[in-house]
């Protein structure tokens, strides 16, 4: 299997348990080793008090293509540590993307990050720090 269809295979497994990702309206819109791109619309039920798009979906949608990404090599993976800041708002209809690129990857560890656009404009950046769990998604050959 090459690294492109590999990933993409881990993908289409997490995808099938991964009901908070699709409850959200997410779609994953690229897929490779490393890589993943996800999107989003602002549904009105994530609009907070102050009229915008609530940070939690935001980080939600950025935490998800970290996962996408980190998890490409057939080995299951988790978050460490994440971070976020907020550059601009998002609002109700507004369609965001996650784009999420290693940045580096040694042993049990990795570093991604996610850079959350609506259009052109960079509405957030995210940094996240993975750990493998030892687990596979197919057995190894």
């Amino acid at each position: 299997m090459t690294p492109d269809a590999l990933a993409r295979a881990c993908a289409e497994k997490m995808w099938a348990e991964d009901e908070a990702s699709r409850g959200l309206g997410m779609r994953i819109d690229h897929i490779a080793p490393g890589q993943a791109r996800l999107s989003m619309t602002v549904a009105p039920s994530m609009v907070n008090g102050h009229g915008m798009c609530h940070g939690g979906f935001i980080f939600t949608l950025a935490d998800s293509a970290f996962a996408f990404a980190c998890n490409t090599y057939n080995q299951q993976v988790v978050a460490a540590q994440c971070a976020i800041t907020y550059l601009r708002p998002a609002h109700l209809h507004d369609k965001l993307i996650a784009e999420a690129t290693e940045r580096a990857r040694e042993g049990r560890q990795g570093i991604y990050d996610i850079t959350i656009r609506r259009g052109e404009e960079i509405i957030a950046e995210f940094r996240g720090h993975s750990r493998t769990t030892g687990g596979t998604f197919f057995p190894a050959p």
